[in-house]
């Protein structure tokens, strides 16, 4: 009996605006004297989550996404003398919630999800204040967990915890829906949730609970129009974030 949802932020529900990909990169790098060059945006970028560093403890760590914004900045042909000014400058950019915009498919999966009696919690990695940025976004959620104020990073099970108890929902009655294999389903499985990987570029064709759009999700969590009580778990909906 499905009662609570839980669905990542980037990625998932919204996509970077150009101030944060190569073009963005290189007009903030150009402020601080970089010539960056924006056709090496997407290698730069893979190579520094390849070497990013977390803390064993998966604590929230400002400076780490500091340093990882950094090394995409060298990658893309930055000074390593003035590409740390320029990743401070890209991380606040990072924080600013109108340089995000939901994907199509955003809004009419969170209305059936709603539509179904669900409560519907976001739980995100990063640098910003997840709550205000829901609110700025107008979003129908009862629950906004963010790594900045928790204080822990997905794939660590404490925030998803954190999520499901403010949701008044146990981890069998309750799904994860992500983008990211390790930090949205694997931590989610591991606290005994069920997860559905969200792969918008087709990357995981082996994995059986994948969707390629949230348009398929209340389907693929076997919601169907005619849902009742008798399918779906009505619960009233907690105190708002």
């Amino acid at each position: 009996m499905l009662e609570a949802v839980l669905l990542d932020v980037d990625f998932t529900l919204f996509r970077p605006g150009p101030e944060l990909g190569p073009e963005g990169y290189e007009r903030i790098g150009a402020r601080h004297g970089l010539a960056l060059d924006g056709a090496r945006y997407e290698a730069a970028r893979l190579a520094a989550l390849a070497d990013l560093q977390r803390h064993p403890e998966l604590e929230h760590d400002q400076e780490l996404w500091v340093r990882f914004t950094e090394d995409i900045v060298i990658g893309m042909g930055g000074d390593p003398v003035l590409s740390r000014s320029c990743a401070v400058d890209l991380v606040r950019a990072w924080e600013r919630h109108e340089n995000f915009s939901l994907y199509e498919d955003a809004l009419p999966a969170l209305e059936a999800l709603r539509a179904h009696g669900l409560r519907i919690g976001l739980v995100s990695n990063g640098q910003r204040d997840l709550e205000e940025f829901a609110r700025h976004h107008a979003l129908d959620v009862d629950v906004c967990v963010g790594s900045m104020s928790h204080g822990h990073v997905k794939p660590h099970r404490s925030i998803f915890e954190a999520a499901l108890v403010a949701l008044d929902a146990a981890p069998a009655r309750a799904a994860m829906i992500g983008d990211s294999y390790a930090d949205d389903i694997e931590g989610a499985r591991a606290l005994g949730m069920r997860a559905i990987l969200l792969d918008r570029d087709g990357l995981y064709p082996e994995e059986p609970e994948r969707i390629d759009t949230l348009l398929a999700l209340p389907a693929a969590l076997g919601l169907t129009a005619a849902a009742g009580p008798a399918q779906v778990q009505r619960a009233a909906k907690p105190p708002s974030m």
